[in-house]
């Protein structure tokens, strides 16, 4: 068993605008984080994860730098970040940054350098292409703008962005651009810094030939978004074991790569700790289950049973191979308890349900911001009220070429919009949810007032506290970290369960996700002794007979076999 202290750890995603405003202009900062270090000492947290503070003109919220070495004057100072840095280490807490190095702004030095003539030194650190019979290189859409492609008048090219036209893409294949993200990146941890989040890191490898994307049948758009395209091209590998090589094998640190439309024989080789490429990955399969194919926006019905194949797929294949990261929202996912659980009746319930999930399954657990309160989807009445590029790019597709009815299109967005996540942190029942004395950028989420930290606090049954205790178990059984997943009841449709073993530790799980009263039934094959009940959110004396559990609505068991 190789015990690595990032396999052992609780990340805390921190959004930074949406976090806490200590300047009161509406817009979180790095002197909002210090303010409240305090409390996510007491919630148990290990690691914070800060969401991009670099110098940006913020087009995508900061995932456009300008300048890697610069803080957003909005967040603070560099003077600020390494305040932050010291007084968070003072309380054993480390912090990984985001590194955002598939694209740049198109503000950046190097982006005003390559595109001012076709002769420029740095012209090749970005991705240019002639047009193609008077139009775009190729027919591929952009996961923000139409197409990938961008027209440069003065240097009468193209050039790529697969996010925002305001987000060109790097040319990894350039040596000397290589160098300098290396130093970069050696700069930071220098600095003290514990790690890196790599944004969208499965997509610095590019085609040489940029093929056009096969057309889907009934496809009436131009261009035709085809990930497939975009993600783990011939190089990747190669890239990644040269950055371990340079920079990441000469520093403990802790590396996640965001990895879009991976599989686990693909995340192996990214994470195998023979391969010396990154620690872990994040991957979405899990996040597509109630999409529908056109759009992400779409929604089906989705089964507990695929839940469960694809959770347990990713615990067994990575079993002795990689490692995972645990996780069911983020800054650009929906809210886990409006999408995976209930957010109205049995709100708390389900947040608990879910968070006992993903703290008892293997591999390294990421809580974002306000999950722990149980923070909830927000519904704006108007599309003005979005800030996202994301979500706004949608509506203007969906309405104005798709012809979807505006209350349909705020409807996808209301369900699976990254500002669900964005709206501002809920601290209190004051004006503005305590996030600010300005006006926030965003709206907050008008639940504020009954969901905050204040609340949560007060109440000893509330979800924060319940977060508490399982960070806390997590702590002191290394079966919860290192065990071995052994899934049961694999077609049950309401309950998902499983064990949890290390030597002759065991730990059994038992998780309902849905508003019935199923009846659990202990497999005869699993013999013990003695259930001791670690967890549970409901009120239980822990005696009963597990071998038959009438269970209530979203309710979680964990016992300790004995």
């Amino acid at each position: 068993m190789n015990r690595k202290w990032w396999k052992e750890a609780v990340v805390y995603q921190i959004y930074p605008r949406s976090f806490y405003d200590s300047n009161a202009d509406g817009i979180g900062d790095l002197r909002g984080i210090m303010e409240k270090l305090d409390y996510l000492k007491e919630l148990g947290v290990d690691v914070l994860w800060l969401c991009p503070i670099y110098r940006s003109p913020n087009d995508d919220n900061g995932y456009d730098i300008s300048d890697y070495y610069g803080i957003l004057e909005e967040f603070g100072s560099l003077q600020d970040f390494e305040e932050l840095l010291a007084k968070a280490h003072s309380k054993g807490i480390k912090i990984i940054m985001d590194l955002v190095v598939n694209h740049t702004s198109d503000e950046h030095p190097w982006f005003i350098e390559a595109r001012s003539s076709r002769d420029s030194k740095k012209r090749d650190y970005y991705i240019w292409r002639d047009a193609k019979e008077g139009a775009e290189p190729n027919n591929w859409g952009s996961f923000f703008s139409p197409s990938v492609w961008e027209w440069d008048e003065k240097t009468q090219q193209y050039y790529l962005h697969l996010f925002s036209k305001k987000q060109p893409d790097l040319n990894w294949k350039n040596p000397a651009l290589r160098r300098e993200i290396y130093d970069m990146m050696k700069w930071w941890l220098d600095k003290g810094v514990d790690g890196f989040r790599m944004d969208v890191i499965n997509a610095i490898a590019k085609m040489d030939s940029f093929p056009d994307a096969p057309r889907p049948e009934n496809h009436t758009m131009k261009y035709v978004f085809f990930p497939q395209y975009y993600f783990n091209q011939p190089g990747i590998h190669e890239f990644l074991q040269e950055m371990n090589r340079e920079v990441l094998s000469k520093y403990d640190i802790m590396t996640v790569g965001e990895t879009c439309c991976v599989t686990t024989d693909m995340a192996k080789l990214y994470t195998g700790e023979d391969r010396n490429e990154l620690n872990m990955v994040f991957q979405f399969e899990l996040m597509g289950i109630d999409n529908g194919e056109k759009w992400k926006w779409e929604y089906r019905p989705w089964k507990l049973t695929e839940f469960k194949e694809i959770m347990s797929k990713w615990q067994t294949e990575l079993e002795s191979v990689g490692w995972n990261s645990l996780y069911l929202n983020n800054h650009d996912q929906p809210r886990m308890v409006s999408r995976f659980g209930n957010d109205r009746k049995y709100r708390v319930e389900s947040a608990k349900m879910l968070a006992t999930m993903l703290h008892t399954l293997k591999g390294t657990p990421f809580i974002y911001q306000g999950e722990e309160i149980g923070m909830t989807n927000v519904a704006f009445d108007s599309i003005y009220d979005y800030r996202d590029i994301e979500s706004l790019n949608f509506y203007n597709i969906a309405v104005n070429h798709e012809k979807m009815d505006p209350r349909s299109a705020l409807e996808a967005i209301h369900r699976i919009g990254r500002d669900n996540a964005r709206t501002p942190m809920q601290w209190s029942d004051e004006e503005n949810a305590g996030f600010t004395a300005g006006k926030p950028w965003i709206k907050v989420n008008p639940n504020y007032k009954w969901i905050n930290v204040r609340q949560a606090m007060e109440d000893a049954d509330s979800i924060l506290n319940y977060y508490k205790k399982l960070i806390l178990l997590r702590r002191e059984y290394d079966v919860m970290v290192y065990g071995k997943y052994i899934p049961l009841l694999e077609d049950d449709e309401d309950i998902y369960s499983y064990i949890r073993q290390l030597g002759r530790s065991r730990l059994l799980v038992i998780l309902n996700f849905f508003d019935k009263n199923p009846l659990f039934l202990l497999p005869e094959w699993l013999e013990y002794n003695e259930a001791k009940l670690l967890i549970s959110n409901y009120r239980t004396d822990g005696k009963d007979d597990i071998s038959e559990i009438r269970l209530r609505p979203y309710e979680a068991r964990v016992y300790e076999l004995i």
